[in-house]
């Protein structure tokens, strides 16, 4: 039995969070798993093992000199993980500290988890502290990612990349009908990233019938953001803002859908799509690395050009019009979420232990 322990920021909402923690209570069941989170914020989701809050718990930030700044906080992840084997950092900020650990546990593997795609990480994440996220890469034993794109990327870094797909994270409870005229879509709000501003304004475009179903929630920035495109845009009525929602409330937010869209400028490997599409619903996205994996660059669904809400609306077209043409991408929805299941993902990782 490996003794593993998992490094987490915070465990809040966020897909990241949710894969850590899916993968992490999944690996609970052979291994002796402890959750670490650097921030005494509460856990949004539930844990199938110990969790242990830093000694000085605080919110990290991506900022310049992180090994100065979280020296102290550093140093005391650094003496409790001389107690195990395997240490899996989430992200890439805590990856970078892998600079500072190894030389201190060199007996000790070290895989850092990348949620997001190279070029968002480097070009916006952690511009502020390339050097110290690339020192990071290149002490870690190994890099885990999640698209061939981010195999290639991480791999200049660090050639111990391996590409290993986050698993479904939800279990799905019945199918959507495909009859309601609801669009589902599940996000953060958080504007850029998520692409909010473009979702408000397809929201503002669809036939009158139709409802764009939000749902997710936001730092207070971004939700009075988020109030004033609806305003912008006119969309009061054709939103439906049902918050930050899991378990059976987000499975009923998909039931009750007939088509899932995503509007996200980046994305590492979205989540959200393999859990809409576990419920059997039609998928259309903007395009992104992440969209594209999972979509397999459209063959399990509609992608469109990023940014181009005219051509999201145009490509939902025909689903808006038909449930034969729902049924259609339905179906292969249904066959494309048998790769996202947990039994050869965890496989996978269990073979880097």
């Amino acid at each position: 039995m490996t003794k593993i322990l998992i490094a987490l920021e915070n465990i809040g909402l966020g897909g990241m969070k949710r894969a850590t923690t899916v993968v992490g209570n999944a690996l609970a069941q052979q291994h002796n798993v402890v959750y670490y989170s650097f921030s005494d914020l509460p856990p949004f989701y539930a844990l199938s093992a110990e969790l242990r809050i830093a000694k000085r718990p605080l919110t990290l930030a991506n900022d310049a000199e992180p090994y100065i700044k979280y020296a102290e906080q550093i140093q005391d992840f650094i003496n409790l993980a001389r107690e195990f084997d395997v240490v899996i950092l989430a992200g890439g900020l805590l990856s970078s500290f892998a600079a500072v650990m190894k030389p201190q546990l060199p007996d000790t593997q070290l895989i850092g988890w990348m949620h997001n795609n190279v070029t968002t990480y480097k070009s916006q994440y952690y511009a502020d502290m390339q050097t110290e996220f690339e020192a990071g890469l290149r002490a870690l034993d190994t890099v885990v990612v999640l698209t061939d794109y981010d195999l290639a990327g991480f791999k200049s870094y660090n050639k111990h990349a391996v590409k290993i797909w986050n698993p479904l994270t939800i279990t799905p409870n019945g199918r959507a009908d495909l009859s309601q005229h609801i669009i589902a879509f599940t996000a953060r709000i958080a504007i850029q990233h998520k692409g909010i501003d473009f979702a408000v304004k397809l929201a503002s475009k669809l036939p009158n019938d139709w409802r764009l179903a939000i749902a997710g929630n936001g730092l207070p920035e971004d939700m009075a953001t988020f109030q004033t495109l609806i305003e912008k845009y006119a969309a009061h009525d054709k939103i439906i803002y049902r918050g930050g929602l899991k378990d059976e409330a987000l499975r009923q937010h998909y039931r009750d859908a007939s088509i899932f869209i995503q509007t996200s400028r980046w994305e590492g490997l979205p989540l959200v799509l393999a859990e809409a599409m576990s419920f059997g619903l039609p998928i259309v996205a903007m395009k992104n690395t992440g969209s594209a994996e999972v979509l397999d660059g459209g063959k399990y669904g509609i992608l469109v050009e990023n940014g181009d809400v005219d051509g999201l609306l145009a490509a939902i077209q025909p689903l808006l019009s038909t449930q034969k043409e729902r049924r259609y991408y339905a179906d292969i929805s249904l066959q494309r979420v048998e790769d996202f299941e947990m039994g050869p993902i965890l496989e996978q990782w269990q073979a880097l232990f």
